[in-house]
């Protein structure tokens, strides 16, 4: 019962996410201080730095700010998309055909 209760939540999440972020403003993230440990312990970015910031540009179709935030963006997310068709085919009971469904 719990079990489902999580897997169903976990789909919903990753089905509306992209829908709620494509709502904000691109520009949503760009203020506030940074919550990198990396940066705030030691002071220097992460590979990871800028990664939410970028994607948000990114799937505004902002790709020279998604670029200037974190070059990696274009390859995280074009990485996310099937794994969120494959929420889709979880939420009805299924696998990702051929190869995506081995692979994910």
């Amino acid at each position: 019962m719990i079990k489902k209760l999580v897997f169903n939540i976990r789909i919903w999440v990753t089905i509306i996410t992209p829908f709620v972020l494509l709502l904000l403003p691109a520009t949503f993230f760009d203020s506030g201080e940074s919550i990198c440990l990396s940066k705030l312990l030691a002071g220097r970015e992460c590979y990871a730095c800028g990664m939410t910031k970028a994607t948000m540009h990114f799937i505004h179709f902002d790709f020279h700010k998604a670029w200037e935030y974190n070059k990696l963006s274009f390859i995280v997310v074009p990485l996310l998309i099937p794994l969120w068709v494959k929420a889709f085919y979880e939420r009805n009971g299924k696998s990702l055909p051929g190869i995506l469904g081995k692979l994910t």
